[in-house]
């Protein structure tokens, strides 16, 4: 009861834990002065690798995770999660770059379809017009596509890939592989391909149905 110095770890009434260190000239009471401060028994137990003191009767140790349990239980709110720190780290990979996600994908819209129209690529994008130029202009401005006649119809003008464009494509293609890797470390090959299979699934039941170039038309019926 009288030591001069004690330390430990110990619980409030959540259940979070806490270290708690006292050092006194002369004997102390440290139970006593413990319970003063927190007007509530607290147990006290020693520091962290030599034998923690387990919760108060009746109270459940916190997870370690921050993710509140219940909602692990939610598809949903697990998508999202999974979707923004897979976003984040595939944003730091094109920032690398000077890019941006709707950068890479116009790259490859325009790798997968060969060169396309403006008003055909924010079409599929569901982008208005006007951004989509001011993405066809960053990527004409550090080369990656560019602007010509459309041969078949010298009137129109297409985007295509420029070969350092589909060059950065392939490259950045692998990076986002790497970045695959990193998020998915947890799943061997077959989980993943099963989980690349589901998520197809899903997309494709939430993706919205393209829209019919025809109805667009001026003159066209309603």
């Amino acid at each position: 009861m009288e030591q001069p110095v004690v330390s430990g770890v110990t619980h409030d009434l959540s259940g979070a834990t806490f270290a708690v260190v006292g050092i006194s000239s002369g004997p102390t009471d440290w139970a006593k002065v413990f319970r003063a401060l927190a007007d509530a028994d607290l147990a006290l137990g020693s520091l962290p690798g030599a034998g923690a003191a387990p919760p108060a009767p009746g109270i459940t140790p916190p997870s370690r995770s921050m993710t509140p349990p219940s909602v692990l239980d939610l598809n949903a709110y697990l998508m999202h999660a999974v979707g923004r720190a897979a976003r984040r780290r595939l944003t730091e990979r094109l920032e690398a770059r000077g890019l941006r996600l709707w950068h890479l994908t116009v790259m490859a819209l325009l790798a997968d379809l060969g060169p396309q129209m403006k008003t055909a690529l924010a079409r599929r994008l569901a982008m208005n017009a006007s951004d989509l130029v001011k993405i066809v202009n960053d990527l004409v401005r550090v080369g990656q596509v560019d602007c010509v006649r459309d041969p078949v119809d010298r009137r129109r003008v297409v985007v295509r890939l420029t070969p350092e464009g589909e060059t950065s494509l392939r490259s950045l293609s692998a990076e986002i592989a790497s970045t695959d890797d990193e998020i998915l470390a947890p799943l061997d090959a077959g989980e993943r391909a099963q989980l690349a299979s589901l998520l197809r699934r899903v997309h494709g039941h939430l993706e919205p149905a393209p829209a019919d170039p025809a109805r667009e038309r001026p003159g066209s019926p309603p």
